[in-house]
C-alpha cells in the first residue's frame, strides 16, 4: 500500500470479475460492490442462472454486465462443435464469453466468435476456489500484482464462497487506497 492514499481513479481501473454463479452469495458481493461504488462482470452459467432466476436482474440493476460461462462448466476443449454450440447457446446470452478453466483453443475461439461473443480470460487468479483465506484472496487481488487494466477473477458459485465475501470490501479499499476504481468490463 502507499504510505498516503492516492485519489481513487488517478492510476485507472481494476476490473473485478466474478464465475460460477448466481448462487447464493451473489446478493452479498452485489451490496458490497454498491456499498464502495463498484461494478463488476459476472461470468454466470446457464445452469445457476435456472436455479436463481432473480439474481441475474439484480445484477444488471446494479450497473453490473453478465458474461456467459456456458451452461455447465464443461472444458469446450474437449466438447464436439455440436456440444460447443450448445454449451454457448444455453449459457446466458451475452458479448462476453469466459470459456471454463480458460481452456481455449482455436476451435473454442471459432465456436465463441460463431455465437457472437468475445472471449475474454484474465491477468489475474486470485485461486479463491481453493479457500485459502479471506486474506490470501485480498493480497492477490490487490496486491502489486495488480495494474491499470488488470481482470481480476474470482468467484460468486460454485461452493463456499463466504472468503470471497470477507476479502471483497478489503480489496477494493485497497484497490481505491493504492488510486484505482473497480468497474464492470466496458467491453461486455
Amino acid at each position: 500500500m502507499p504510505k498516503k492514499p492516492v485519489k481513487p481513479g488517478s492510476k485507472g481501473v481494476v476490473y473485478l470479475t466474478f464465475d460460477d454463479g448466481p448462487g447464493p452469495y451473489t446478493p452479498e458481493v452485489l451490496k458490497i460492490l454498491k456499498d464502495t461504488g463498484s461494478t463488476a462482470t459476472f461470468f454466470e452459467m446457464g445452469i445457476r442462472v435456472a436455479e436463481h432466476p432473480a439474481l441475474p436482474g439484480q445484477v444488471r440493476a446494479g450497473g453490473n454486465t453478465i458474461g456467459n460461462h456456458t451452461y455447465d462448466h464443461a472444458d469446450l476443449t474437449k466438447l464436439t462443435p455440436a456440444k460447443r454450440r450448445a454449451e454457448l447457446a444455453r449459457g446466458p446470452r451475452a458479448r462476453c464469453v469466459r470459456p471454463p478453466y480458460g481452456a481455449t483453443n482455436a476451435a473454442v475461439r471459432a465456436s465463441i466468435r460463431a455465437y457472437g461473443g468475445r472471449e475474454v480470460l484474465w491477468t489475474v487468479d486470485t485461486q479463491d476456489w481453493t479457500r485459502p483465506g479471506a486474506g490470501v484472496i485480498a493480497q492477490r487481488a490487490s496486491g502489486p500484482q495488480v495494474h491499470n487494466g488488470s481482470i481480476v477473477l474470482m468467484h460468486d458459485g460454485g461452493g463456499d464462497r463466504s472468503q470471497t465475501v470477507r476479502a471483497l470490501p478489503v480489496i477494493i479499499k485497497n484497490l481505491q487506497l493504492r488510486g484505482y476504481v473497480v468497474r464492470k468490463l466496458p467491453y461486455c
